[in-house]
């Protein structure tokens, strides 16, 4: 007997997405880490040399101006050039001009070269860095030794971390998948050390699966002939296009056409999905609700149906969205939202569609399509307040009517004949959270 839960099973955990992220996140802060310490440790090097360079340089000027006689005399670690009395510039240093430069490979080691205009002639201070370089070589091993050692360490501990908070939540999926749907009665228990959220969790499904009990027998003949009624032809639809776009010889005229099934029949499977949800447990629906930020969803949802314009002079536009967030359940909106627009464009054939926000939470959206007459919108609104049968492209709107029934939502349409409408969805008697 085949499980669908084995195919759930080789999808990476969620123990190993945290450990990953986490494991990721610390080895780019530790790379920050050294790089910056690497990058201030060069930046405070540079300042050391020149201060270093220009205090010797300026002792023998004036040591010059004080005593014109005085003669320089070179250190094991330390050289003059271009003064008066002191060794001539090598040709290996010619090419550099007034200011500080380091890394110089010269006299048979790296060097820091200072070069000043003293009376119009370049004089230089060279100083070996061989030893200093080598040390600061020795240091940032020892730093990027260090950066590994807590990596690992981090590792180690976050994994065991990770592993302790997913105990009771392994433990509720254990119980969940053991739950057998023809048996009434059962309940989770909440795993002992379990967190506030798993215990809420687990007190919410016992609370789906007293619902459950007390709703099966009255949706069980609906969910049956729905699912034969509807998701079988739509299956049926989705294979045969499926096996279609295989073939080899397939025109490109049909293979767009192909497609448009396909993005259709996923759009009614969806539709499905929702007037199922709606019919399963309606009461329910507006208590199942997310933390929805409207300002991150909205352009998602253009960009969603942004493939629908195609082949039209038909631009969708979004105006600067102001934060907005509200309790409700995602799938609704989204497919409230998506449908208003969905019937903009297709009622729109050039211009710009404007998209926009209004706080608390009001959705705009304005076409330049061809607009209705009062008539038509009073007819509209008929045909939403009674929930009858679709007509034509009726059944988006009879869903959004039914949606805001049910989440005391409002839907505004105003419009002109030849000169595009203008639609509102104000959700904010749902109950906007604070932002």
């Amino acid at each position: 007997m085949t499980h669908e839960g084995g195919a759930g099973a080789r999808r990476p955990s969620l123990r190993s997405k945290i450990l990953l992220a986490m494991v990721a996140l610390m080895a780019v802060l530790s790379v920050a880490v050294v790089y910056q310490g690497l990058v201030v440790n060069e930046y405070v090097e540079r300042i050391v040399w020149k201060t270093l360079l220009d205090g010797e340089l300026d002792h023998l000027l004036q040591r010059h101006r004080e005593e014109p006689g005085y003669r320089w005399v070179d250190s094991d670690n330390i050289a003059l050039y271009g003064m008066p009395g002191s060794n001539p510039i090598p040709p290996e240093l010619t090419g550099f001009g007034p200011g500080l430069h380091d890394d110089i490979d010269f006299a048979g080691g790296e060097r820091v070269l200072l070069v000043r205009e003293v009376d119009g002639r370049p004089v230089m201070l060279a100083l070996d860095a061989e030893p200093l370089e080598q040390r600061e070589q020795a240091l940032a091993a020892v730093i990027i030794a260090a950066a590994l050692t807590t990596l690992l360490l981090a590792t180690v501990a976050i994994g065991w971390s990770v592993s302790r908070l997913m105990r009771p939540l392994d433990a509720i999926a254990t119980r969940i998948g053991a739950l057998h749907p023809d048996r009434p009665g059962q309940r989770l228990q909440t795993p002992a050390g379990a967190s506030h959220e798993v215990a809420v969790i687990a007190e919410a499904f016992d609370g789906f699966l007293d619902r459950t009990d007390r709703f099966v027998e009255r949706e069980r003949g609906f969910i049956n002939q729905a699912s034969h009624e509807l998701r079988t032809p739509i299956a049926i639809i989705a294979g045969a296009s499926a096996l279609a776009m295989n073939a080899a010889d397939l025109p490109d005229a049909a293979r767009g056409q192909l497609e448009r099934i396909q993005r259709t029949t996923r759009d009614v499977e969806q539709l499905i999905s929702l007037l199922l949800v709606l019919a399963k447990d309606p009461e329910r629906l507006a208590a199942s609700s997310d933390l929805v930020a409207l300002d991150a969803l909205l352009p998602e949802i253009v960009d969603d149906h942004r493939h629908l314009a195609a082949g039209k002079d038909l631009a969708i536009d979004i105006a600067p969205l102001p934060p907005c967030t509200l309790r409700a359940p995602l799938p609704i909106v989204q497919a409230a939202i998506g449908n208003l627009l969905r019937n903009a464009i297709e009622n729109s054939d050039r211009g710009h569609i404007q998209v926009r926000l209004e706080r608390p939470a009001r959705v705009v959206i304005e076409d330049p399509g061809h607009g209705m007459s009062a008539e038509e919108i009073s007819a509209i609104y008929a045909r939403m307040a009674r929930s009858g049968g679709p007509d034509g492209g009726g059944i988006g709107l009879e869903l959004i009517a039914r949606l805001c029934e049910h989440l005391h939502w409002r839907l505004d349409i105003a419009s002109d004949r030849g000169q595009g409408t203008t639609t509102v969805l104000d959700l904010d008697t749902a109950g906007t959270a604070a932002d």
